[in-house]
């Protein structure tokens, strides 16, 4: 097959000696038994996404491996240098159970070390959340997590962040990447300095599970936190290092933790897919929830910065909530508590995205505190936090199953939000309610919101094509009706234009260009079109509301949204 000179060049530069030979053999075997493969390994350069940078381990440009990442640590360290002249610079570095993790973190350890500067490197897997707080508890400059999320098993990753806790942002970003493209690869110092790698742990959790239990605990009675039954299941990731012992700490007495799923294991044996959002992976969580007649479940995925939270509905029948559901009932929460400790003043907020439930602002508006929506992914969370410091952040969340309580880790973090979800149910339960029966009286204060993913997987170079294709179409020919709607306005990240089609009038959306398209109708509905930072995948976000009387009529309602998502989906052909 013809190769492109670009591919070419790239797999002609990985067979220089600046390569170990067991990398060049590598290569040689792509090009003689999976020409297919070699393009899709070079083809581009692994691109900083959403939630960092993923990608399938391997050789290659476009794969994760200790040349991709060495290369990424390198111009990082030379970023650094750069920023912070004549400082003592240091790094923490977590990783997670995924094959390689181990080993690529200290590769990285030892990039940084052989550029003089100091590294923090945790002894064992830890969740990603602890190296957010990891980072400003030491006092670190940058942070690293080696972790794919719940991506397939043969993903890793690398997610790079600041000196406030959070992820980096634009124009830092763009900044950091500069220097690693125009890096070339034998300009990586691999050589260790040893005496600069200080390896941490116990010290680290404590403090973390200290200050998980203090933001997310809300004076709960010891006696309701007994009376809860929790099932808890870490999906063979780096949560079981962290939750159990926060729970108990906290007083939570009960919890059955799934054992085949307790072991860290990168293959993820149970599960198709290790990724709570999917109800499939919660299969053996729920099994022993009826076998143990708990209350609650909840499962992480394999970094511990997402939770699945399934709860009983009025009929005693575990169902699972979305992301959408857990951050609105999380967010009710905590102002509920913020305003009984008499701590509302109009000078806090929550944060959501774009892609999030618009009842979010409906909350925050009933509790005179502001929601600043940003997009999408925690970092723009973590920003806000840091661009309005006279401001207090009670919490917030996307409906992707992460949510943040205060601002002691600046990222998505399963480990608070595990505690926080327990202390939603054990307060219902004392109350004679539940966590069902909370979030039916909160969609009749607030109106009734329902959300529905539509997420199309298209891999390959092809498959991005395909999608870069179809948000081409989206905005060169915009929907004007979506299912007998007519659709008012039309808002385009990219352009940073939101145009309302009944006036022509166009006004400028005062945030970073991102790839997104948000479509809406003149019934409230929203539908918004993203190509995914760090996934194959385009996903159609769908938001549709109701007004509800009274909880009585919730199934009635609920049908007839479920029917208007599904005329969308038919109307813009999704399936």
């Amino acid at each position: 097959m013809n190769i492109a000179p670009n591919i070419l060049n790239a797999v002609n530069e990985w067979l220089t000696p600046t390569f170990d030979s067991e990398t060049q053999a590598a290569v040689k075997e792509l090009m003689t038994t999976s020409p297919k493969e070699l393009e899709e390994s070079f083809y581009k350069n692994l691109e900083f996404g959403t939630g960092g940078m993923r990608g399938v381990m391997g050789v290659g440009s476009n794969r994760i491996n200790k040349y991709t990442l060495g290369k990424n640590t390198q111009g990082l360290s030379d970023y650094m240098h750069q920023v912070f002249p004549n400082q003592p610079l240091k790094v923490v570095i977590a990783y997670d159970c995924r094959h390689n993790s181990n080993t690529l973190a200290k590769l990285v350890a030892d990039v940084f070390s052989a550029n003089g500067i100091q590294v923090y490197l945790f002894s064992d897997l830890r969740p990603t959340p602890e190296l957010s707080f990891a980072l400003k508890y030491l006092g670190c400059q940058c942070g690293i997590v080696l972790t794919a999320s719940h991506n397939p098993p043969e993903y890793n990753g690398y997610k790079v962040y600041w000196e406030d806790g959070g992820q980096i942002v634009p124009p830092q970003d763009t900044e950091i990447i500069t220097i690693i493209e125009n890096l070339s690869y034998d300009k990586i110092k691999y050589q260790a300095n040893e005496k600069l790698i200080q390896y941490i742990d116990t010290e680290i959790d404590k403090a973390f599970i200290k200050s998980s239990i203090d933001n997310a605990s809300f004076n709960t009675p010891a006696e309701a936190k007994e009376n809860l039954q929790i099932v808890f299941t870490s999906l063979h990731g780096t949560s079981i290092k962290s939750i159990p012992e926060t729970l108990s700490q906290a007083g939570y007495t009960n919890v059955h933790i799934v054992p085949e799923q307790a072991i860290p294991d990168g293959n993820f044996p149970t599960v198709k897919s290790p990724n709570p959002e999917e109800p499939e992976a919660l299969t053996m969580a729920l099994a022993l929830a009826e076998k143990t007649n708990s209350d609650i479940v909840v499962g992480t995925d394999p970094d511990c910065d997402r939770l699945g939270v399934a709860v009983r509905n009025n009929e005693g029948k575990m169902i699972l909530l979305n992301g959408n559901q857990t951050m609105v009932l999380m967010t009710a929460f905590l102002l509920k508590q913020w305003k009984k400790a008499g701590k509302i003043n109009g000078k806090q907020f929550v944060g959501s995205t774009i892609v999030s439930t618009p009842m979010m602002m409906e909350l925050a508006t009933s509790y005179g505190v502001e929601c600043k929506v940003g997009l999408t992914g925690f970092k723009w969370i973590a920003k806000m936090i840091k661009d309005f410091p006279e401001l207090q952040f009670i919490g917030g969340g996307e409906e992707s199953f992460g949510f943040m309580v205060g601002d002691a880790v600046r990222d998505k973090d399963a480990v608070a939000a595990t505690l926080l979800i327990c202390e939603v149910a054990a307060q219902a339960k004392a109350a004679g309610s539940s966590v069902y029966k909370e979030l039916l009286q909160l969609y009749v204060e607030n109106g009734f919101y329902k959300e529905h993913l539509v997420s199309l997987t298209k891999k390959g170079m092809e498959g991005l094509e395909e999608i870069n294709q179809m948000m081409i179409n989206l905005r060169q020919n915009p929907l004007k009706e979506i299912s007998g709607q007519r659709v008012i306005m039309v808002e385009d990240y990219q352009a940073s234009t939101a145009l309302n089609l009944f006036t022509g009038e166009e006004s400028i959306i005062d945030l970073p260009k991102s790839n997104v398209l948000i479509y809406y109708t003149e019934d409230g509905s929203k539908i918004c079109a993203r190509p995914s930072g760090t996934e194959p995948k385009i996903k159609f976000y769908i938001s549709v509301n109701a007004e509800l009387e009274s909880v009585e009529e919730f199934d009635a309602a609920e049908s007839f949204l479920d029917q208007k998502i599904q005329n969308i989906i038919a109307g813009m052909q999704l399936k």
